[in-house]
C-alpha cells in the first residue's frame, strides 16, 4: 500500500504540473480534473480454489478540456499499478475467467488492468444547442461496448472486487486500439467504433495496438438522474486460449441521486456472449448508499458459465458441441466508514462477504458453500484538482458529479 500510495502521489503531482504548464503556454486555458481511488485488501476466497491474500487494486485518472477551433479538444488518461500490486495473475476470485496467463486458463483470478489502461483522445464540435459531433481515438481505450466499466459507477464504487460478469458487461474498457465518433441529439448519444478485439496479454506495462478488426455501436440515454444504454458488438478472437469469435449485447440502466451528505445509486444490467458453441447470458444488479460517512453496497449477480472451464485443471478445456453449461449465482453485502479525511485524501475502512450458489457439477471442485470475505482500506482523493468522476467514458469530455466524498 505505501508503495502504491507513493506512486499515486507522484502521477498526481506529475497531473497538476502538466496543468499549470499548458495553462501558462496558452491563450485559452486548459481544465483538468482527476480521480481515483486505492484498496489495500486482505481478501479471503473460502475454497479449495481459492486463497488468502493482502493486495492492492487502484487507478487514477485525469481529463482535461481545452477550445480547439469550433469545438472542445479533450484528453484523458488511466494509470493503474494493479500489476505491481495484485501479482502479475491477479487477485483470487472464486468463479472469475477470462484471459490467459503463461499460456494456461487464468481461473479463479481477476486479471490485473495494465498499467496504461487508458490514453484517449477526441474533439467534440457543437452543431447545435441540443446537437454535437464528437470524433476519439486512442492507442489504449474503451470501445463503444456495454455500460461504463465497474470502477467508474457510483454504484459500484466502494466495492474493491470487479464483477463476474466482467467480460461479459465492460471488459472491452481496455482495448488496444480504438477510433470511432459519435453524435448527440438532445438527451441521446449514438456511437460506434472500430477496435482491436484480442484481449490484453500478460504483459501489463507495454501499449501494443493492433489491427481494428472489430466493431461496436451503443446508443445512449441521459437525463437528470437516468442514464441508459443499449450496445452491440462483434469481437474478433478475443481469446488467446479460444478460437472464435464473439458476438456481444447488452443493455443496463442507472439512477443516481447524489449530495453532499447523501447518496443513492441502483444499476441494472443484462449482457449476452454468443460464442461458436454457447450462448451465454448474465444479470447485474447493485446499489449504494450513503448517509454522512456511511456506505452501505450490495451486488447480486445471476450467469450462465462454460462449466468445463471452471473444472480446469482437472479438465483442460476445448470448445466443442455440447458444452457443459450451468447457472451461477453470487449475492455480495458491504459497508465502508470514511474514517479521516485531510485536503486533499479520505481515508475509509469496511468490508463485505459474498456467497455463492454453486451448480452440482461443481461441489467436488468448490464446496457446496464457497463463500468470500473482503476487508480493506480504501484511500479516495478530493478536494483540490480531484473530483469524482462517475459515469465516463472515453468517448465524450468527462462528467463528473462536481462533489467530494466526505
Amino acid at each position: 500500500m505505501k508503495r502504491s500510495g507513493r506512486l499515486l502521489a507522484v502521477a498526481a503531482a506529475a497531473l497538476a504540473i502538466c496543468a499549470r504548464s499548458a495553462s501558462a503556454q496558452s491563450g485559452e486555458m486548459w481544465h483538468w480534473m482527476a480521480d481515483g481511488a486505492l484498496f489495500a485488501t486482505f481478501n479471503h476466497q473460502d475454497s479449495d480454489r481459492g486463497e488468502t491474500q493482502f493486495r492492492s487494486q487502484n487507478w487514477i485518472m485525469g481529463s482535461g478540456l481545452h477550445t480547439l477551433g469550433p469545438g472542445q479538444l479533450f484528453v484523458s488518461g488511466m494509470l493503474s499499478f494493479e500489476p505491481m500490486t495484485v501479482t502479475p495473475r491477479g487477485y483470487s476470485q472464486l468463479f472469475q475467467m477470462g484471459e490467459a496467463y503463461n499460456k494456461l486458463e487464468n481461473i479463479d483470478r481477476q486479471h490485473p488492468h495494465d498499467f496504461f489502461s487508458q490514453l484517449a483522445a477526441g474533439w467534440r464540435v457543437p452543431l447545435s444547442s441540443r446537437g454535437a459531433v464528437t470524433f476519439f481515438g486512442a492507442p489504449v481505450g474503451e470501445a463503444t461496448l456495454g455500460p461504463v466499466a465497474f470502477m467508474h459507477r457510483l454504484s459500484a464504487s466502494e466495492n474493491p472486487t470487479a464483477p463476474l460478469g466482467h467480460h461479459t458487461f465492460d471488459s472491452t474498457h481496455v482495448a488496444q486500439g480504438v477510433v470511432g465518433m459519435g453524435v448527440d441529439a438532445g438527451p441521446f448519444t449514438l456511437e460506434g467504433s472500430a477496435f482491436h478485439g484480442r484481449e490484453p496479454d500478460q504483459y501489463r506495462y507495454g501499449v501494443t495496438p493492433g489491427a481494428l478488426d472489430s466493431w461496436a455501436t451503443r446508443l445512449w440515454f441521459r437525463s437528470g438522474e437516468w442514464i441508459a444504454q443499449a450496445s452491440y458488438g462483434f469481437l474478433h478472437q478475443p481469446e488467446e486460449l479460444e478460437p472464435g469469435n464473439i458476438r456481444r449485447g447488452s443493455g443496463s440502466i442507472t439512477w443516481t441521486r447524489e449530495r453532499v451528505d447523501h447518496a443513492l445509486s441502483v444499476t441494472a444490467m443484462y449482457g449476452r456472449n454468443k460464442r461458436t458453441y454457447t450462448n451465454l447470458p448474465a444479470f447485474l444488479a447493485e446499489a449504494l448508499g450513503r448517509v454522512g460517512r456511511t456506505s452501505l453496497y450490495t451486488r447480486i449477480e445471476l450467469l450462465d458459465v462454460e462449466t468445463e472451464h471452471l473444472l480446469f485443471p482437472t479438465v483442460v478445456h476445448k470448445p466443442h458441441p455440447g458444452e457443459l453449461v450451468d447457472r451461477l449465482n453470487a449475492y455480495t453485502a458491504g459497508t465502508v466508514r470514511n474514517v479521516y479525511s485531510m485536503k486533499w485524501f479520505s481515508l475509509g475502512l469496511g468490508g463485505d462477504v459474498t456467497f455463492y450458489n454453486v451448480p452440482q457439477r461443481l461441489h467436488f471442485s468448490y464446496g457446496e458453500h464457497p463463500y468470500a470475505v473482503h476487508v480493506f482500506a480504501r484511500v479516495r482523493p478530493g478536494g483540490g484538482p480531484f473530483m469524482r468522476m462517475w459515469n465516463m467514458t472515453m468517448s465524450a469530455p468527462m462528467r463528473h458529479s462536481g462533489m467530494t466524498v466526505p
